[in-house]
């Protein structure tokens, strides 16, 4: 896991790229039901709370029934677009340096561990660890 957190810690460094980025700018929606770049790392910001209950849980428990979560639904209820840019890449990085210190030193016997999702599939605590980087390195790209 050194080397996930290693790129997690990469991507991380990203946020002074952010907040290059104005406020305005980052309020465009470039078309109708599309997000905002405000709304792309609020979900970011999303998927970190839910993977943290993730990464956690399933080093306590060998199997993990919990829900998964409706991403637009978060983003609308959470009103990241009326948010102060700068207020969203601070939540966002400060979240993100305490996932990648837990997985930095995540126990390597439950790795295997498994979260059964909504939709029927298991799905194990290390391919969720890479996953949750490989889905942030593309929301990221998408912003800058």
């Amino acid at each position: 896991m050194e080397s996930v957190a290693k790129e997690f810690e990469s991507l991380l460094k990203l946020a002074d790229r952010l907040r290059d980025i104005r406020d305005a700018e980052a309020s465009i929606r470039p078309a109708p039901g599309k997000w905002s770049k405000k709304e792309i790392l609020g979900h970011l910001i999303d998927s970190a709370a839910n993977n943290h209950q993730r990464f956690v849980r399933l080093q306590l428990a060998s199997v993990l029934n919990l829900p998964g979560y409706d991403g637009d639904e978060w983003v609308r209820l959470q009103r990241y677009q009326d948010r102060p840019w700068s207020e969203i890449i601070t939540l966002w990085q400060m979240y993100n340096v305490q996932l990648a210190a837990l997985v930095r030193t995540v126990d390597p016997r439950t790795l295997k561990n498994i979260w059964h999702t909504p939709d029927g599939k298991d799905l194990d605590l290390e391919f969720i660890i890479r996953d949750y980087v490989v889905h942030m390195r593309h929301h990221l790209d998408q912003i800058l």
